[in-house]
Order: structure tokens, then C-alpha cells, then sequence
């Protein structure tokens, strides 16, 4: 960052400073996730202020305090000693000191450690600001364009592997939202497989390297993916977003399907073909008969 840092943090005060900042809190300060200009003034403000930093890795939050000229105490506070550290943050909320928490990048606690640090010092009385700023799941929300969906789920990283990662996808297809999955680049062929084997159609945008130099966004079907990865060897690297766009409307009456309905779909189609299946669990459980009839070919491809 080319500019004074005593100039900084006199735009960042004028801009933000008016704003109160109590003695005696916790504040979670979102940070950039790739591009350090997408550090907000009244982030930069509250940094400046505060007596502490709680940070994921202390060299990476080190390196951003170098940026803005700035120099702190820093209390290393990741997911193998969230609760110890807090301890110590609840200390000096204690002594009436201010204390800013961040993650290596975007917004804390949302698939990144801090929420056990909110919640033990919100428990104890502690006022908790949010600072927000720059988030990955937003930023893919913002590009996707899916007009269809009402809200949206966040899943963050699925299982790895097994029985429970393949739960946690079915969820995800089944859901009527939009949905916003994270994945490592190491297991972004596989995660693209899964999806184009279990809904072929449903569209799909894949953001990589939010707001970084080679950031890439690309809507397509599902089915679609595997290849695309492929074409590109510099496409499986990086960081990912994924937004699974809300299924179109017959899969969204699918989803919506009683549970009841479903497993007597599943029970007459192991002994009856599936037109007739379909056609008795309409009768019997009083479902929509399209919503029965996609969820017994889902079944049947499965």
C-alpha cells in the first residue's frame, strides 16, 4: 500500500471516527481476502484504536499491521486454541481494553475460527462489534446471478469423505436456496465430479481467487465442470467458491416432498416398476404426482 500511513489513519479516523468505540469490547474485523484495498476505512480506524489484536496466525495479520503502520500485541487465537486464547482476550476485556479479532482473511467466524470467541465473551457480558467487510461467500453470491433463489445457505467445506460428505451434498441438492460451498484445490476435480454426476443440469458458479490477480468466475452446468477444470491446468488452483444456484422449480417441488412420502416412494419402487410406483404413492400419501415422479427417476439413477 503506496501512501502514508500517518495519512491513512487520519482519512480512516475523519471517515469513521465519529462512529463510538467502547472501552471494554471485542471487535470482529473483517479483512481482505486478496486485495488489500478492500480493507475499509473504519477497519483500518478500529486497528489503529485497539490495545490488542486476537488474530488466526500472527504473521499473516503482523504482515497487514506493516501495511498500515501500525504495531500491536498479538494474541495467537486459531482452531487448535480458540478456547485457552480467549481466556486471555476476556482478560483484557476485563482491564477495560479494547481488542479487535481477525481472521487470516474475510469475515471471522463464518468457516474461519472466532465464533467460540464471540460467544464466550459475549456469555460473560462483553460487548461484541462486528466490523464488516470482505467475504468470500458474499462476493461469489454477488456474481452468480441467480435471480431464482430467496436467501441462500452457507455449507462452507463439506466432510472430506465417506458416507457423511455424500449426506451433506445430497442436502445441498436438495435444498431450495442457494447454497455456497468452499473447497481446497486438491479436491475441487472430485467435488466437481459428484456434482455433475448428481445433478447434471443445475447450474453452478465457481469463483477462484476472489479479487486476486487470475480471479475467475464461471457459471455453467453442472455437468459441464469436470471438463472445464480440465481445460485449464491453472483452473484447479487457488481458492474456491462454489454457489449451487436454487434448483429450478420442478426440483424445488421435489425437495419439498413430505419425508413420509418419500420413503413409501422409495419402499413400492424395490417392487413395482416406476410408473406404477409413482402412481400409488400419489394415491396413497397425496402428494404432487410430478414432485413423486422426479424424486422416483433421482432414486432410480442413484
Amino acid at each position: 500500500m503506496n501512501i502514508d500511513p500517518a495519512l491513512l489513519q487520519r482519512a480512516a479516523a475523519d471517515a469513521a471516527g465519529t462512529q463510538q468505540y467502547p472501552a471494554g469490547a471485542l471487535y470482529v474485523v473483517a479483512t481482505p481476502i486478496g486485495n488489500l484495498a478492500d480493507l475499509t476505512l473504519r477497519a483500518i480506524h478500529v486497528l489503529g484504536l485497539v490495545d490488542a489484536l486476537a488474530c488466526e496466525d500472527t504473521r499473516i495479520s503482523a504482515g497487514l499491521l506493516r501495511h498500515l503502520g501500525l504495531d500491536k500485541p498479538l494474541i495467537a487465537l486459531h482452531q487448535h486454541n480458540e478456547a485457552e486464547a480467549a481466556a486471555r482476550v476476556l482478560q483484557r476485556l476485563a482491564q477495560g481494553q479494547r481488542v479487535a479479532y481477525v481472521s487470516d482473511a474475510g469475515t471471522p467466524a463464518v468457516s474461519d475460527p472466532g465464533a467460540a470467541l464471540v460467544a464466550q465473551a459475549a456469555a460473560a457480558g462483553w460487548r461484541v462489534v462486528p466490523v464488516p467487510g470482505a467475504s468470500s461467500a458474499l462476493a461469489a453470491l454477488s456474481v452468480a446471478g441467480d435471480a431464482r433463489s430467496a436467501g441462500f445457505g452457507f455449507v462452507g467445506f463439506l466432510p472430506p469423505r465417506g458416507t457423511v460428505r455424500h449426506a451433506a451434498l445430497q442436502a445441498c441438492l436438495a435444498a431450495p436456496q442457494a447454497q455456497v460451498l468452499f473447497e481446497a484445490p486438491h479436491r475441487i476435480a472430485a467435488l466437481a465430479g459428484e456434482l455433475a454426476h448428481a445433478a447434471p443440469q443445475r447450474t453452478l458458479t465457481l469463483c477462484r481467487e476472489l479479487t486476486k490477480q487470475f480471479e475467475t468466475v464461471a457459471t455453467l452446468p453442472a455437468a459441464q465442470l469436470p471438463a472445464w477444470l480440465l481445460g485449464d491446468p491453472n483452473r484447479q488452483r487457488g481458492e474456491f467458491v462454489l454457489v449451487l444456484h436454487a434448483p429450478p422449480p420442478a426440483e424445488a417441488e421435489d425437495a419439498a416432498l413430505p419425508a413420509a412420502a418419500e420413503i413409501m416412494l422409495d419402499v413400492l419402487m424395490r417392487e413395482l416398476p416406476l410408473k406404477q410406483a409413482v402412481a400409488l404413492a400419489t394415491e396413497l400419501s397425496g402428494a404432487p404426482r410430478n414432485a413423486l415422479y422426479q424424486a422416483a427417476l433421482r432414486m432410480k439413477g442413484s
